[in-house]
């Protein structure tokens, strides 16, 4: 168990491509967790440490976050390794929600990308206390005080810089730290993995005084005691970490560190840098809502002798069965202890419970505050609160964002079938914006995510983990029919096969229902009675309400239901032995389908209401790309470089957009959408479904 003062909850994320995964495998070696560093995409095969899955090695991406534990100078890390795809974005949210810091990790040539922006704001939004850290400082191009002048602009941080590099692309040899005004070279030692200090070159001396000063002057404005100490002349190295540190914890300060992970270099300043800056469990305020007490607030204490609060924050199917990481925000959780689930209502006692390196486990027996761990074989969902049975509190869970694609898959044959399922089960548990239904109206099985890369891999894992082989087509659209025009009836069925026959008639009109005003739940079907003089008795009037039922489920023109009709019944036959409950119903579903063709029915398609945003320069692309998808613009606004376009979009068009919008606007554009209204399809369009449907229906009737 460690010391809370020496502890550390860090997050290493960033855009994609950063290097945030080769960044990891070498603070692993230089902590001496591993004896070789293995590349992510090496010549050797092996691939990095924390990509443990055979896919993540193959594409030479992180898919799913893994966590490690490491010690630097008597100081234990804890550390979390966060994929940088958008469609992986949930994987970021659930690491972030417990750590306690995280490292920013940028490249020196490309900087800030929309990757970058959208880790930012999750950090924000949890308030997480950061370092940036310029990498790739050895690539043609490089220029890290670009990089922190768009920390800067593009993300509104008091990006500070603390070191200035010795060299720049192919040239770099170390780093010049500001605060000790020496330089720093990484290339001593049999290995040549030690760092030495050394003086600053003599041609960097007059840059790097410079520098200093634009340093203390920054860290000043956060700082009355630095500013004291500048009017006095009396600085020294302890009060500027010192500052750094509480302005970094107060969220008011970014420390930007840079090198190159690929080359080894700038790593154990930046390890020093995360014990130096970034806060220990005890110093960030956790907060829990006391579900007896009218979900009041309370400050949850790092302290061991209270009763546990622990946070299930991330499932993982193992081959041992559900392995749960948790995070304990206060007391200790040790073997054999009963906790309780909030949520479940349940009481557990804690079985086996460990500490991951990546995929491998070493067995504890206690976690105490502020520990990550794992635990084996507990029923629960992503986001739980376990308890001492005697509180009864929840954390608060984290952000999900809602799935903006869906696709339609197909076992192929009964074994895959039973394998999809087991598949499906397990991963709509462990990732939150991952989803799956049945569609009622087409029967094809629908799995929702957050981009094409993101079910790409779905569908990969269901054929390597399960052996469930499937068939990906496009959804069906939930297309609708309507009626335009009124439209008369007058139906007879007559049926005689010998005894009872069935005798019914139904006359009457169906219209259109008028337009919804704003705020009230549309109708989309309405049954007036209107019989005079018992010409249809009574016991036989919910009869023709049912057949109209059964006929709106299904019309005529694509096979879709029908939406806001009004069917009305004001005249019909019966007869005392042939009339039935069946016979009525027959009947008016017979009716309905005369009439209907009549009344110059219509295919409606649903009208999303779409919201994107993208950087204002790409305004003109926007407002092109919705468009060309039939859609309509109904306004847009402009924000901090940022510009929001609202529009309405057919649903038919906005497969494969997430793919185009990151296309046309480099990758910095995201949207949502959600269903507005149903509106009519074009002419066109509406020709060519029909032919669809009847040749759908021909081979079926084959």
């Amino acid at each position: 168990m460690a010391d809370l003062q020496n502890m550390r909850n860090i997050g290493i994320s960033a855009h994609i491509d950063s290097g945030k995964t080769t960044l990891t495998e070498r603070i692993l070696y230089y902590c001496n967790r591993i004896h070789e560093i293995h590349e992510v995409r090496g010549k050797d095969g092996v691939g990095a440490t924390m990509d443990s899955m055979e896919l993540e090695r193959e594409r030479g991406i992180t898919i799913a976050s893994a966590a490690t534990n490491v010690m630097w100078k008597g100081n234990e890390i804890n550390i979390i390794d966060t994929p940088g795809h958008v469609d992986f974005t949930i994987e970021v949210e659930r690491s972030l929600r417990v750590l306690d810091g995280a490292v920013l990790v940028l490249c020196s040539v490309a900087g800030v990308q929309s990757q970058s922006i959208t880790v930012d704001r999750q950090m924000k939004r949890y308030h997480v206390p950061r370092i940036a850290f310029v990498n790739k400082c050895d690539r043609t191009g490089a220029n890290p005080y670009r990089v922190q002048k768009q920390l800067v602009e593009k993300l509104g941080l008091n990006a500070v810089l603390l070191q200035i590099p010795i060299g720049l692309e192919d040239k770099i040899k170390g780093v010049v730290d500001l605060i000790s005004m020496k330089a720093l070279y990484f290339d001593a030692g049999v290995a040549e993995d030690q760092m030495r200090e050394a003086e600053i070159p003599a041609e960097l001396l007059a840059e790097a005084v410079a520098k200093r000063e634009v340093m203390l002057d920054s860290i000043s404005m956060c700082s009355d005691a630095l500013m004291e100490a500048m009017l006095e002349e009396t600085v020294t190295e302890e009060l500027i970490r010192e500052e750094i540190r509480k302005a970094t914890i107060a969220l008011q300060l970014v420390p930007v560190l840079m090198g190159s992970a690929y080359k080894n270099k700038g790593i154990q300043a930046l390890l020093d840098a995360v014990v130096s800056y970034l806060p220990n469990p005890g110093q960030v305020v956790n907060k829990a809502l006391d579900l007896d007490n009218h979900e009041q607030e309370i400050i949850l204490p790092s302290d061991e002798n209270l009763p546990p609060v622990v946070l299930a924050f991330k499932l993982e199917d193992g081959q041992y069965g559900q392995l749960t990481y948790i995070r304990v925000y206060q007391g200790k959780v040790k073997k054999g202890d009963e906790l309780f689930n909030t949520r479940s209502r349940k009481k557990f006692r804690v079985g086996r419970l460990i500490r991951m390196h990546s995929n491998n486990m070493e067995d504890l027996t206690e976690a105490g505050c502020g520990e990550i761990a794992a635990l084996f074989g507990i029923e629960c969902a992503s986001g739980d609160t376990f308890c001492d049975p005697k509180l009864n509190y929840s954390l608060s869970s984290m952000y999900v964002p809602n799935p903006v694609i869906s696709l339609a898959i197909k076992p192929v044959d009964k074994k895959a079938a039973d394998n999809m399922g087991k598949a499906l089960n397990r991963f709509t548990k462990e990732d939150p914006t991952f989803r799956s239904y049945v569609d009622p109206e087409s029967n094809q099985t629908i799995i929702q995510g957050m981009g094409e890369l993101h079910l790409e891999v779905y569908v990969e894992r269901m054929k390597r983990e399960y052996k469930a082989e499937v068939e990906i087509g496009q959804p069906e659209v939930a297309y609708r029919e309507a009626i335009t025009e009124r439209a008369s009836f007058n139906y007879t069925h007559k049926k005689q096969t010998g005894g009872s026959g069935q005798y019914a008639r139904v006359a009457g009109y169906i219209e259109p229902l008028p337009e919804t005003v704003e705020g009230e739940d549309p109708k989309d079907y309405v049954f007036s009675d209107e019989v005079k003089g018992g010409s249809i008795p009574t016991e036989y009037i919910p009869s023709c309400d049912k057949g109209f039922q059964m006929a709106i489920k299904k019309g005529s023109q694509v096979g879709f239901p029908v939406l806001g009709v009004r069917a009305v019944v004001n005249d019909g036959a019966w007869h005392p032995v042939d009339s039935s409950d069946q016979a009525f119903q027959t009947a008016a579903l017979n009716a309905f389908r005369e009439a209907f063709e009549k009344a110059k029915p219509v295919i409606l398609e649903p009208i999303m209401k779409v919201e994107v945003v993208a950087p204002t320069e790409f305004q003109g692309s926007l407002f092109a790309s919705v468009n060309q998808r039939r859609g309509i613009i109904i306004s847009s606004t402009e924000d901090h470089a940022m510009c929001t376009v609202y529009a309405e979009v057919p649903l038919s068009e906005m497969f494969g957009y997430s793919t185009t919008l990151r296309s046309l606007t480099q990758g910095k554009g995201e949207f949502s959408m959600e269903l507005s209204k149903y509106g009519k399809v074009p002419q066109s369009v509406s020709e060519q479904l029909k032919l669809d449907y009847q040749e759908k229906r021909r081979k079926e009737q084959k």
